[in-house]
């Protein structure tokens, strides 16, 4: 499996923007999706997830602001970012992973990440 996300940009503060990852292979359905985020000189965060059933869960700092969604007929996640802050600038990047319960565990399957800067 390989995966491609895209959609990053500079857009300013409370703009928007929406991230696309989308995955090679047939088997996309069966696994559930992480979106993470790095900031400059921070270590990676998990931000928001979705389940095979698509169930969501977000980190409070994006609650509210982040929409994550799925669409397995073309193999894609999405990330929709509304009332983009400056503190959300980072590379952002997805993940194929599997959930146990209400946690979700990386697989090995990553994106090459995509810049995401919101000037203030």
């Amino acid at each position: 499996v390989q995966l491609q996300a895209s959609g990053g940009g500079l857009v300013q503060a409370g703009g928007s923007l929406r991230l696309s990852c989308v995955a090679s292979g047939s088997t996309f359905s069966v696994y559930a999706i992480g979106w993470y985020r790095q900031a400059p000189g921070e270590q990676r965060e998990l931000i928001a997830t979705i389940s095979p059933g698509l169930s969501t869960d977000y980190k409070h700092f994006v609650k509210g602001r982040f929409t994550i969604s799925r669409d397995n007929a073309v193999n894609t996640a999405y990330l929709q970012m509304n009332s983009l802050k400056p503190e959300d600038t980072a590379v952002y990047t997805c993940n194929l992973g599997t959930m146990r319960g209400v946690y979700y565990y990386a697989g090995d399957y990553w994106g090459q990440g995509t810049q995401v800067t919101v000037s203030s």
